[in-house]
């Protein structure tokens, strides 16, 4: 019956060619063929009958139609089959004497059928009009358009056909929403006729494809812009809070408002739930909505940019700058990605799932990816940026002198320009020259040998004297800005190389070099830590609660002295590994050592007498292993505070013999050898021991007092005690400060180095 019913369709198409039909209803009757069969043949015939009369050359379209799917292996595409059965039409036709133009004809648009999809319905510029093949390529799709139950059979077989169940349902899904699409019919009369059948069976077959389809990750593009849109608007609206909380330019101007930053918070908290519904909208106000946000946020970073104050060394730029464009940035980030979600889902809106893993796994990867963003990226830029903007270095290109050894012979190396509010006592030696601190936010560096400026480093946004500590070997210097925190300078050229991490900000430094800090914590546990010069912790040491610390560090070891407060626990010294943290030795005195001081190789402590200052003795610990090495008694007529410092290897212990009253004048200095804990020299000298006193490293004494004729110099060595009239402006009132063997002084607002 079907090669009968086809054979009528054929009707003389060329004659004398029924061989010809029927070896091409053959080929669609093939027991090879599981899709494309004569049903479908007869289907694409009877839509072409009813579109015929558009065509120019009704003949080629009719042949077009019987031999486009003439040659079809099973799971071959539409591309295939319509290359081969092209070839079979230019091969079969000349032996019917079919003229060499109609077969050219009937072989291009054999061709065109490899391809049904249309042009997506929102082109803008429509394809040439091909009349010929508008009506072929309309009549094949009229398979689209027959009764559901006969589409959904013929789909069957097309998803049969392509062999694997998963391959062909994800082939067939790709192929039905690329037909949806576009307009699925070129011709007019065929949409009119067709094309709302074709989209109802098409959307039927994919909403069933999709139950079939695994989608554990389809949509979450579409997901993760909404979820874009909504938390870049809410994290936009924490960083413009903390702005309000900041200042715009340093010091800040009485004027100088916090309506801008609530105003954008405000607006940014309204936008989150307006974006998050036009990111999930396609309509033209989610777009215009979308870029209204995107158009404020843009002219906020404009009015932003603009208003930047213009820092110098009075005026800085405040935290609110920074803060305020990164609320902005992520406002317009959140505007953007609401734009182009609401453009997205304007073509895959009835493609998407309700939800699925993918979706969910958006959901909750884009509020955490935010989060980590303003932690790791728009915290430290909005530093970085600050510290970045409010410094400046003056000099560093004069290279070092070397440090003089002060011979106070009662004249002055040299003066330094006026500092106001400095002194010698706040001095710190590095290895390119004398580092003092300001009061208005300035460290400035002075060479050794001449006390000429080598370099300033100035901050615009603090008025407050820093705290400056040399580590490094000398090489570098830690300075500790109010409100900024720890900023690592090279003591050669003042360039900033670090800033440390804010969480150090209220760490306290034990030990300079090499670096320990302390964190006591009021409830807690407190910690030491090893640091490194850029702030960066090595590792962390938390003996307990309720435990003092106090610690010293030789080169390779940490000596750290643990004194428990709660509970019946003894205190404890411990060796720890200054790279790593590890601990070495642990041991429980009776009497817990004080007054910790590295000298040369040895940890020195005072072992305590009673509620006396003065201890009963010293003892030598060897950092490494925390054996005793020795042991130096106290004399027991000493009576004052026992003053310890080091020179190179050997401790200098500064005293008085009894008692400990003001008229006693005497000052005993010891010379202690640490290496074999043997008294090297003792000198004393009839300078009053309360006086504060200045150690070199060639173990000289120093100290001022005020003479009748001026201030004066008190020295005490091995060799004994000698005194060194002072020239005028010196402060006597002020203490003296070492470093190596320069021995500085403070004027009327200056740094005066002794001879």
């Amino acid at each position: 019956m079907a090669v009968v019913a086809l054979g009528e369709r054929w009707n003389e198409l060329i004659p004398g060619s029924t061989t010809l039909a029927d070896d091409l209803v053959a080929r669609y009757l093939g027991r090879n063929r599981r899709a494309f069969r004569d049903q479908y043949l007869e289907t694409v015939l009877t839509g072409l009958e009813s579109l015929i009369q558009l065509s120019t050359d009704p003949t080629s379209v009719r042949l077009a139609a019987w031999f486009h799917r003439a040659v079809h292996e099973p799971g071959g595409g539409a591309a295939e089959d319509a290359e081969s059965s092209a070839r079979l039409a230019e091969q079969t036709l000349p032996a019917y004497g079919v003229d060499p133009i109609r077969i050219a004809e009937v072989a291009r648009l054999v061709r065109l059928t490899g391809s049904l999809s249309t042009p997506p319905t929102d082109s803008y510029a429509p394809p040439r009009r091909d009349a010929n093949g508008d009506v072929l390529l309309d009549a094949v799709n009229a398979t689209l358009a027959t009764a559901p139950a006969r589409y959904e059979a013929h789909a069957h077989e097309v998803r049969r056909d392509s062999g694997d169940r998963a391959t062909a349902i994800e082939r067939r899904y790709d192929e039905v929403r690329e037909l949806l699409d576009g307009h699925l019919y070129r011709t007019q009369l065929a949409r009119q006729r067709m094309s709302s059948m074709a989209r109802d069976n098409l959307e039927a077959e994919l909403a069933g494809l999709d139950s079939e389809l695994p989608a554990p990750w389809r949509g979450w593009q579409q997901a993760a812009l909404a979820a874009m849109a909504t938390f870049g608007a809410i994290a936009a609206t924490v960083v413009a809070i903390a702005a309000a909380g900041a200042s715009w330019q340093v010091p800040a101007l009485e004027s100088e408002t916090g309506w801008p930053p609530v105003v954008l918070a405000a607006f940014a908290l309204f936008s989150a739930p307006a974006l998050f519904r036009c990111a999930r909208s396609s309509t033209q106000r989610a777009l215009l909505v979308s870029g209204a946000v995107v158009a404020v946020a843009a002219t906020g970073l404009l009015v932003a940019w603009a208003q930047v104050p213009v820092t110098n060394p009075a005026l800085g730029v405040g935290l609110r700058v920074p803060l305020l464009i990164s609320a902005l940035l992520l406002l317009l980030l959140a505007g953007v990605a609401a734009l182009v979600g609401s453009l997205l889902r304007t073509r895959t809106a009835r493609f998407l799932p309700s939800r699925n893993r993918g979706q969910q796994l958006a959901w909750l990867a884009v509020p955490g990816l935010i989060a980590l963003a303003l932690l790791l990226i728009v915290q430290p830029l909005a530093r970085n940026y600050v510290l970045d903007s409010n410094e400046r270095v003056e000099g560093g290109v004069r290279p070092a002198g070397e440090f003089p050894r002060s011979t106070l012979d009662g004249k002055v190396a040299w003066a330094s320009r006026e500092l106001a509010g400095a002194g010698a006592e706040e001095a710190v030696g590095t290895k390119y020259g004398i580092a003092i601190p300001r009061q208005t936010g300035v460290v400035e560096m002075f060479d050794a040998a001449t006390g000429e400026l080598r370099w300033r480093y100035t901050r615009s946004d603090s008025d407050e004297k820093p705290d400056i500590y040399a580590t490094g070997n000398g090489e570098l210097l830690v300075a500790e800005f109010s409100d900024i925190g720890y900023l690592l300078l090279d003591a050669n050229t003042g360039k900033r190389k670090a800033a440390w991490p804010g969480r150090t900000r209220d760490h306290a430094i034990q030990q300079a070099d090499p670096l320990l800090t302390r964190e006591d914590v009021s409830k807690g546990s407190n910690k030491l830590r090893g640091v490194d010069p850029d702030g960066r912790e090595r590792w962390t040491f938390e003996p307990g609660n309720c435990t003092n610390i106090g610690a010293v560090a030789s080169q390779d070891t940490v000596v750290t002295f643990l004194g428990h407060e709660c509970g019946r626990e003894p205190d404890e010294i411990t060796g720890l590994d200054l790279k790593t943290g590890k601990k070495l030795w642990t041991k429980s005195p009776s009497d817990m050592y004080r007054r910790p001081i590295l000298v040369g190789a040895v940890v020195v402590v005072a072992e305590p007498a009673g509620d006396s200052d003065v201890p009963a003795a010293l003892v030598g610990i060897d950092p490494r292993t925390g054996d005793t090495k020795w042991r130096w008694p106290v004399p027991r007529d000493w009576a004052c505070r026992t003053l310890l410092n080091a020179a190179g290897n050997l401790l200098i212990v500064v005293d008085c013999p009894g008692p400990a009253t003001r008229v006693n004048t005497k000052t005993i200095v010891t010379a202690i050898d640490t290496t074999t804990g043997l008294t090297a020299w003792q000198s004393t000298a009839p300078v009053d021991p309360r006086t504060r006193v200045a150690v070199t490293t060639d173990a000289r004494v120093t100290s001022l007092t005020r003479g009748t004729a001026g201030c004066l110099a008190n020295i005490i060595t091995r060799d004994g005690y000698r005194q060194a009239p002072l020239p005028e402006g010196i402060t006597c009132a002020r203490d003296p400060r070492a470093i190596g063997n320069l021995i500085l002084t403070s004027g009327d607002n200056t740094i005066i180095a002794l001879h």
